[in-house]
Formats: C-alpha cells, sequence, structure tokens
C-alpha cells in the first residue's frame, strides 16, 4: 500500500484520513512516515495510535525519533511506552534525553523495570554492559528437557530472546549454549549438558561495545553472552540490537568522513538549524586548516610572478593529491572498522600505499606531460609530472597512516578522513609543487 502524502494531511488537519491510514498501515510503514516528520507532527500523528499499536511503532523508530515523540506527548503515556520497552532500549533513549527529564522519568517507572534500567545506566555509554539486555533465560545442565522447557515457557514473556539459551553452573558462570530447536526435537528424559556447546563467544561488560557487535555478526550469532569481571553471566546482548550498533557506527563515521557531526534522529526530521549547527564547527576547523594553503601561496609569491603558468595548475595538482589521500584514508578507515588492520600493521599499510600512491602518480603524470608539452613547455610539463608522482606518494601515505595514528591516541579515525586529509594535503601539495618548480625552472 503506497502512503499517502501525510505531512499534507497534517497541515490540513484531516485526522480522519490519517486515522484510517494508521488502522491499515503495517508499523514498519507508519514508523517510516514518522520519521519524515518535524517534531510537533510526529507527536499529532503519533497521539491518534492505539496504545498497543503504537508501542509496536515506537520501537521501531531510532532514539532520536523516539525523543521528539516523547516531547509531543503527555506524561501517563510517555511512562507507559517507556515501561513497555525492554531495559537495553530504554537507557538508550534515556541517554538521549535532558539527565533532569531522564531522572523524573526514570523516577516514576516500576520499581522492578526502574532497577534493571539503573542496572545498565551504570555501565559506560560505549560498553558491552550498557548494550546487554539483563533478561533473558537460563538453563543448568543438570536440566532434563521437560524441566528446561517448562521453565523457558514461564520466563519466555519477560525474555528478549529464547532461541539461543545459555547454560550455566551454580556459580552462575557460562559453561556452554544452547538452542531453542534442540530442545524442543530432543527427547523430555535428555540432559541440556548433553545438548549444549561448549565452543563459546562472550564478551565482558567493560568491553566495547561495537567490538561486541561486530563479533555478533562475523560469528553468525542470535546471542552474545555478556559476563562480569568474576566470570558470571549478566546479560546477553541480542542480533537485533548488535546490528542497530553497527548501523549507528557506520552512520557516524560516514558523518565525520564527510565534515559533519552525525544526526541523532532521520534527516527530514531535523531542523535547519540542528543541521547548520552539525556542519559549522567542521567548516570552522576546515577553514582554519586551510589557512595554511594561503600562507604557502604567500610564501611562493615570487615564484607565481616569475612563471604565472604554474598558477594555473595548483587546482588540478592539490585537487589530486586530496582525492588519493582521501581514497587511502577511507580504505584503511573500513578495514580498521572490519577489524582487518590494527596499529601494528602500520609499517605494510604505509609501504602498500606508498607503491600505491606511486603508480598512480606515475600514471596520471604519463597522462598529462604531452598535452602540457604541447600547450607550454617541456620544463613545465616536468613539473607538473613529477609533482604529481610526488604528491599522490605523499597523500597516499598520508591518507593510510593519519587514521592509525588518531586510533592509537583514542580519536575516532573518521576524523581524519576526506577532509582533514584533503586539507593538509593541500598545503603540503603546494610546497612540493613549489619546491620542484624551483629546482627545474630555476627560479
Amino acid at each position: 500500500m503506497d502512503a499517502p502524502p501525510i505531512d499534507e494531511l497534517i497541515r490540513d488537519g484531516d485526522s480522519a484520513t490519517i486515522s484510517a491510514w494508521l488502522d491499515q498501515a503495517s508499523a514498519l510503514e507508519i514508523a517510516d512516515e514518522l520519521q519524515r516528520l518535524d517534531a510537533a507532527d510526529t507527536g499529532w500523528a503519533f497521539r491518534l495510535l492505539p496504545r498497543d499499536r503504537a508501542m509496536e511503532v515506537f520501537e521501531l523508530l531510532d532514539t532520536g525519533d523516539q525523543q521528539q515523540v516523547l516531547d509531543g506527548l503527555r506524561d501517563d503515556r510517555v511512562i507507559h511506552l517507556l515501561e513497555e520497552l525492554d531495559p537495553d532500549d530504554r537507557a538508550r533513549l534515556l541517554d538521549e534525553l535532558p539527565a533532569k527529564v531522564a531522572n523524573r522519568l526514570l523516577g516514576q517507572l516500576s520499581a522492578d523495570e526502574r532497577g534493571l534500567t539503573a542496572l545498565l545506566l551504570g555501565y559506560d555509554d560505549e560498553s558491552a554492559g550498557r548494550l546487554m539486555t539483563p533478561e533473558f533465560v537460563s538453563l543448568r545442565a543438570s536440566m532434563d528437557v521437560e524441566t528446561a522447557m517448562a521453565k523457558i515457557r514461564r520466563e519466555a514473556l519477560d525474555a528478549e530472546t529464547v532461541y539461543a539459551l545459555p547454560v550455566l553452573d551454580d556459580q552462575r558462570h557460562l559453561i556452554g549454549i544452547t538452542g531453542l530447536r534442540s530442545l524442543v526435537v530432543a527427547d523430555p528424559d535428555t540432559k541440556v549438558g548433553d545438548l549444549m556447546t561448549t565452543d563459546i563467544h562472550s564478551v565482558h561488560t567493560d568491553d566495547d561495545r561495537e567490538k561486541a557487535a561486530r563479533l555478533v555478526r562475523e560469528a553468525g550469532l542470535i546471542v552474545l553472552p555478556v559476563i562480569d569481571s568474576e566470570e558470571r553471566l549478566v546479560g546477553v546482548i541480542t542480533v537485533d540490537d548488535a546490528m542497530a550498533v553497527l548501523e549507528e557506527e557506520e552512520t557516524e563515521d560516514f558523518a565525520l568522513h564527510g565534515g559533519h557531526s552525525p544526526l541523532r534522529a532521520s534527516y527530514l526530521s531535523v531542523s535547519a538549524l540542528s543541521l547548520a549547527r552539525a556542519r559549522a564547527l567542521w567548516l570552522m576547523v576546515l577553514i582554519l586548516a586551510a589557512a595554511l594553503t594561503v600562507n604557502v601561496l604567500q610564501i611562493f609569491e615570487g615564484a607565481l610572478e616569475q612563471v604565472v603558468a604554474l598558477a594555473l595548475f595548483i587546482p588540478l595538482l592539490i585537487g589530486t593529491g586530496g582525492n588519493s589521500g582521501a581514497q587511502a584514508s577511507t580504505a584503511v578507515v573500513r578495514a580498521m572498522a572490519l577489524g582487518d588492520v590494527r596499529f601494528s600493521d602500520l609499517p605494510r599499510i604505509v609501504w602498500r600505499e606508498a607503491r600505491v600512491g606511486l603508480l598512480l602518480g606515475a600514471m596520471l603524470a604519463a597522462a598529462v606531460f604531452v598535452p602540457v608539452t604541447l600547450l607550454f613547455d617541456a620544463e613545465l610539463a616536468a613539473v607538473v609530472s613529477l609533482t604529481l608522482v610526488c604528491i599522490c606518494t605523499w597523500a597516499t601515505i598520508a591518507g593510510s597512516a593519519l587514521p592509525l595514528f588518531a586510533k592509537r591516541v583514542g580519536v575516532d579515525p573518521a576524523v581524519f578522513s576526506a577532509p582533514v586529509v584533503t586539507t593538509l594535503v593541500d598545503a603540503t601539495g603546494l610546497v612540493i609543487y613549489f619546491a620542484i618548480a624551483s629546482v627545474v625552472l630555476g627560479l
């Protein structure tokens, strides 16, 4: 079913047509449409949903869009939505709210839900402990299948998943994991210990959440057990939460790679002021960095006066260098995100990218030498060609090394991506260009 232009219906105040569509559309279709609205319209449309349907739609929204919904609702509906969320989802949403609002809402939750949420909020924002859910079903190896199935039936409604079940010893240490399918097809008298696998993956509560999420994807897990410092099971990370983290991290890297702060809500629901604020700081930083280019041009002003034709090739050279550096940076940041490379691989990476840059520079130099010779002269063509070789080599070295150094000192590698590398190579590329021109042309 094609979605109607719901924003136009809201502007017209046509609540009857909107209600009719909300009754027929799937929860995913409704969530997609709500994410296209601004904050005021999102709350208005959401209030037309019945409570049970509203909860289903609310869970499909990003945390930024969830916050906008809450802003447009009365306290009683807000508490209902928060109460029905899984503890890990609730903790992430409260993180996005102002501290006073989050504390007030947390205080209005039931004692059990407040305790579970407070437990998660006690872990570091980027840790596996914050990502996990403490609501899970665990079994004992000594249980028979009939007893295990009875326990699953009793606790399944409160657990986030029952498809993969941790197996514990008497001290709550993780000793194995089994699947619901294995239990369903097994003889009722079979022991859980006979059905579990001991080849299991797990993470600690203080491990990085992105690392945990990538482990879920790479190992093809349904759940990833989370253990504390005493090796006791305290929660599990589900595959849907792990995929959400990877999407969030990749979105953040993409934003930083483009030179702006990541958005916390869908694009169309964010105001123009918020978009400008997300980009302004980065533009100011890049303007300051670009001042290096101006200073370099001032230093070599005399050379430009002697050979005016040198100025014609500045955009070509610094553009090529910046693009080469951005390509190398993108490749290395992506490899780092996938866990393919580490800081210890720096010499291999730099040597590899230096050769790539040298080959690229040589190809481009060969392509421009003859045209520049025909249009100007062989000496200027030699300057441009040699500069392309040097600048491409330098740019790929810088673009590959900077993200690794950034990671080493605790800075997001995506920060040292296209805009930063391009700006750096612009300034240093001009130094290379004029240095070669000085030697070849005798300036």
